[in-house]
């Protein structure tokens, strides 16, 4: 779909107290979860403008956002499992 907002916390929301927690104490996930929302959003922008870039270049963009949402959600997933025991 076109124009379809990606935000972590939208995807995520039974998870949403961790993903607070760990933007407010770990700066990593902090600078991961920015990066992710900038390129979300120059993705959108793309997207809302008829895609003035060639299909290669937006697979890549797609594919680097896909990419740090894994690694986010690996992060996120640590923690959460980390603070239930």
């Amino acid at each position: 779909m076109l124009n379809e907002n990606h935000a972590f916390i939208l995807d995520f929301p039974d998870l949403k107290l961790d993903i607070v927690q760990l933007n407010h104490d770990d700066p990593t996930f902090k600078a991961d979860l920015q990066l992710y929302h900038e390129l979300d959003y120059d993705i959108r922008q793309l997207e809302i403008s008829g895609s003035p870039v060639d299909d290669l270049s937006m697979h890549n963009l797609k594919l680097k956002r896909v990419e740090l949402k894994d690694l986010l959600h690996k992060q996120l997933i640590k923690h959460h499992d980390k603070a239930k025991s």
